[in-house]
């Protein structure tokens, strides 16, 4: 494969939304434990979120003085010598991500001490690069305005050797792999509640798919699913 194997591993309620205000329920407390300790378990090089999970989780809104970092106008992609072998990629496309450092800093074994690689579109501030440079946050271009799924992944497979990567985004970044057929296994854990209807779907937008049912388990009113994408894909 030409680029890395795909995991979409979501939390999601019963009618498959996997934003919302449901997810701060009762319903929820036991599903999320297991979402996190099947993110523990499963083998992988790193994760991808999208930009409005990755400030959720990890920047908290924090955005830095782009005056005060050298613009870099050239657009080729930043990979440091000391790169590491686990990664928090963020599809940022226009750079808009203040990571303060080149790591991820978070309890959670599943996370912690994961090394942030930006993807960005060509349209991002030359003076957002030189923060990220000086940052030592390693980043690649997969797109001149916008971010090119396959691109990106192709990249990070030629560049950075990661072979497998589970995909934790919200509805619009999920959309976009299962629009490119980039998703090669579904792992959901279904909590016991319904959402609001304006909470958002697991895809913004896709194409139809077929995957099987590889695994199932019920605990505590919780189900976990895993799918695999049919081989004839």
């Amino acid at each position: 494969m030409k680029r890395p194997y795909i995991i979409c591993h979501m939390l999601s309620s019963i009618d498959g939304k996997v934003t919302g205000d449901f997810l701060m329920t009762e319903e929820c407390e036991k599903a999320t434990d297991i979402y996190y300790e099947i993110n523990r378990s499963i083998k992988s090089d790193g994760f991808i979120c999208g930009r409005t999970t990755m400030e959720e989780s990890f920047t908290n809104g924090y955005y830095p003085d782009l005056n005060e970092y050298l613009a870099v106008g050239d657009r080729e992609d930043y990979i440091p010598e000391e790169i590491g072998s686990f990664f928090a990629v963020a599809f940022d496309t226009n750079g808009k991500l203040g990571f303060k450092q080149a790591y991820i800093n978070d309890d959670d074994p599943g996370y912690d001490k994961a090394r942030i690689i930006e993807v960005l579109s060509e349209e991002v501030d030359d003076r957002f690069l030189g923060y990220l440079k000086a940052k030592e946050i390693p980043y690649i271009f997969a797109g001149k305005d916008r971010i090119d799924v396959n691109t990106a992944l192709d990249k990070l497979k030629s560049l950075l050797n990661i072979n497998t990567l589970l995909l934790e985004g919200g509805s619009k970044i999920n959309g976009s792999f299962q629009k490119c057929d980039a998703i090669d296994e579904l792992s959901i854990v279904l909590a016991p509640v319904v959402a609001s209807s304006g909470n958002k779907s697991l895809f913004s937008c896709s194409d139809i798919s077929g995957y099987e049912l590889m695994k199932t388990q019920v605990e505590d009113s919780v189900v976990t699913l895993q799918y695999k994408r049919k081989a004839n894909r």
